[in-house]
């Protein structure tokens, strides 16, 4: 199948995953499997940019990460406050507009102010879309769209029976995008651990046993190809998909 005519998705959106088991593989610290990592993230945004995708989202921590051993976390944190300084002015002259979800008070007011500005600066950006996932869960994405949905009730701003999926979807995290089109997961593991649950309803899943360090743009395109071949059906029968589409 030719580039030119593959159905491209949309949005991705990605775990990426098995840093540390490419490092172990080669007898280096985690650390090591985090730098190799952030250099096929940056490769993968690049590639998605030149495919034309409209918006790739990436699960950099999530709230689970932060029971991980605490060395670990301050060099992840450490990682992301560097990159955010060294390729956003790259990014921002690609065009990338740059969105952060997730909770991000945890975080020290130095990364929070980071990422603002990052957000900032691209934010008339017409090319990619770019969201990061940090101190992100899906659970507690539905949760705080529920909590802020009981607020305007409270304030009067909504009525109880203006609530529903249409309503709840513009309080959840990236209600501006379209719906995820393709998930992938790198690393082996057929799990969506807590990502984008609200948002993966429909979205077609791809799990490939290649560690995120040695993702490049062919596995991307080979996620693509995937995609291209599935038939989104959205609840209805093959032939009315099939029919519609003639």
């Amino acid at each position: 199948m030719s580039e030119d005519s593959v159905n491209r998705p949309r949005h991705i959106a990605v775990i990426m995953d098995g840093n540390g088991r490419w490092a172990r593989s080669r007898g280096a610290p985690r650390a090591h499997g985090h730098q190799a990592g952030f250099r096929t993230t940056r490769d993968i945004v690049e590639a998605c940019a030149k495919l034309q995708i409209e918006s790739l989202t990436l699960f950099a921590f999530s709230s689970e990460n932060w029971k991980r051993p605490e060395k670990e976390v301050g060099f992840l944190l450490d990682l992301f406050l560097r990159a955010l300084q060294s390729e956003v002015a790259k990014l921002h002259e690609n065009k990338v507009r740059i969105q952060f979800i997730g909770d991000r008070t945890a975080f020290s007011d130095k990364l929070q102010l980071q990422m603002s500005e990052a957000e900032k600066k691209t934010l008339n950006n017409d090319g990619l879309k770019l969201a990061i996932a940090v101190n992100y869960g899906g659970r507690w994405d539905i949760v705080n769209a529920a909590k802020k949905i009981a607020t305007d009730v409270q304030q009067g701003k909504l009525q109880v029976d203006d609530i529903d999926q249409t309503l709840f979807g513009e309080y959840i995290s990236l209600s501006h995008l379209s719906e995820p089109d393709l998930f992938i997961r790198t690393g082996g593991e057929k799990r969506i651990s807590n990502y984008l649950l609200w948002h993966l309803a429909y979205t077609e899943l791809y799990f490939t046993d290649v560690l995120w360090p040695d993702f490049n743009e062919e596995e991307i395109k080979r996620a693509i190809n995937y995609y291209s071949g599935r038939q989104r059906r959205f609840g209805k029968t093959g032939d009315q998909v099939v029919n519609n589409d003639a």
